[in-house]
Order: structure tokens, then sequence, then C-alpha cells
């Protein structure tokens, strides 16, 4: 009999909820916050968003090859529109002193199908440097920064290039997005940077020697500072804050 009856206290007591379980936050699917975006962005609050990308490729000597597409969107633009700006930069050694890439990538034919952010770096060679990077840079201010267009613009369907030393460069824009590429010479390498459809992507191949590569994609957006009012959402995320102790 007592063993029955600790048998049915034990039941009982593993059905009630502990203290402080009662109210756990369960973390959400990724559909369900999908659902989410731009949700709490209150309507009239952002007063401009720019995108700036940048792509550069310098090779053993030195030499520099990129180049920097930007866009910036705000109450007044008619049309957005991306302006390219190309980078290049002569080296302090003679490029056909720089030997032919010997090393070889395979693979990654499933790099085509991702969704999101892919960042990828492969490489094939020694002593060489390669980054690839987002920034979200969101300011408070009541009036978008003066930024006069620089570099050519980029109309939809056309393709910017450009070649030094280190290699070709394209630049193009079409229905899904802006994609800036670069084929270094000498079989070292080649670089990609597409943003489109939803996602950023920023590959980079190395097949050669002392080679630096940098990707990098800023999104800047600034809000309007407008005064809390009562019920507005800054209460709501104040209410948020206590998950920060459960590891949210």
């Amino acid at each position: 009999m007592k063993t029955s009856l600790w048998l049915a206290m034990v039941c009982l007591a593993a059905s009630l909820p502990t203290h402080g379980e009662t109210f756990k936050p369960v973390e959400l699917k990724d559909q369900e916050l999908a659902s989410l975006r731009g949700r709490y962005v209150m309507p009239g609050r952002i007063v401009s968003f720019g995108i700036v990308m940048t792509s550069t490729w310098q090779n053993a000597n030195g030499e520099v090859i990129g180049a920097t597409s930007a866009m910036q969107v705000q109450q007044t633009t008619i049309k957005p529109q991306f302006y390219v700006s190309m980078i290049d930069e002569k080296g302090n050694g003679n490029a056909s002193s720089i030997g032919t890439g010997t090393g070889t990538v395979t693979g990654g034919n499933g790099l085509s199908t991702t969704q999101g952010v892919t960042q990828v770096v492969r490489a094939a060679g020694d002593f060489n440097a390669a980054s690839n990077n987002v920034d979200i840079n969101v300011t408070k201010g009541n009036e978008a920064p003066a930024v006069q267009p620089q570099g050519q613009a980029l109309t939809a369907g056309s393709t910017l290039t450009g070649s030094n030393g280190a290699g070709s460069l394209s630049v193009s824009s079409s229905g899904s997005g802006v994609q800036m590429n670069i084929v270094a010479n000498g079989n070292q390498g080649s670089s990609m940077q597409s943003l489109g459809q939803g996602g950023l992507m920023q590959n980079t191949t190395l097949l050669g020697v002392s080679n630096r590569v940098s990707n990098l994609t800023s999104l800047n957006v600034v809000l309007r500072d407008n005064a809390p009012v009562a019920g507005s959402i800054n209460t709501n995320l104040d209410q948020l804050k206590g998950l920060r102790n459960l590891g949210y």
C-alpha cells in the first residue's frame, strides 16, 4: 500500500507546473518569425534606407581591383538607383613575377540554391586572407543624410566592367538584384557578391598565394526619433527585457 501511495504522489507532482515554468518563453520557428518582418516599424518612422556593397581583390604585389555600389532611398526618391564607383589601385611590384595559382577547389554546387545570408571562403593556397562582412547601422534623426550620388548609374539590365593587373571586374543589375564579380589574373581565384531576391551571397575562392579579398555589405537605416507615447511599441519592448535572464 505504501508503494502505491508514493507512486501516486510522484505522478501527481510530475503533472504540476514548477515555480517559474508556467510562463516559460518558447523559441519561435523560422516560419513564424518570417511573418513578423517589419511588423514593429511604425509608419513614418523610416527617414531613409541605404545599401552600400564593396568588393576588392588585392594580389601579391599590392594591386587592387574592386568597386563600390551604393543606393539610398528616402521620401523624395522617385526611383531607386545604384551608383557604381570603380576601385583601381597600382601595386608596388611586378605583376609578371606573380606565379600562377595551382590550387584546386571542388564541390559547392549547392551554394546556388541557398536562401538568406550565405558567406563562403574556400582557399587552396598559402598566405591568403579573405573576409565576408555584413553591417547593419540604425541611427535616429529627422532628416536623411545629405549624400550626393557618386560614380556611374547602374541601370536595370546593364553591366559595368573594369580590369587591371589584379584581375577583371563586372557589376550587373537585373530583375533578381545586383551582383559583383571579380576574376583574378593568373588563376588566383574569384570573388562574388550578390544582393536580391531576399538573400545575400558572399563567396570567395582562393587558388593562389598572398591575396587579400574583402566583401562588405552595409545596410544603413535612419529612423525618426519620435517621442514615446502611452501604449506605444516602446512599452511593449520594455516588457521583454526580463527574457534576457532566461537566455532569450
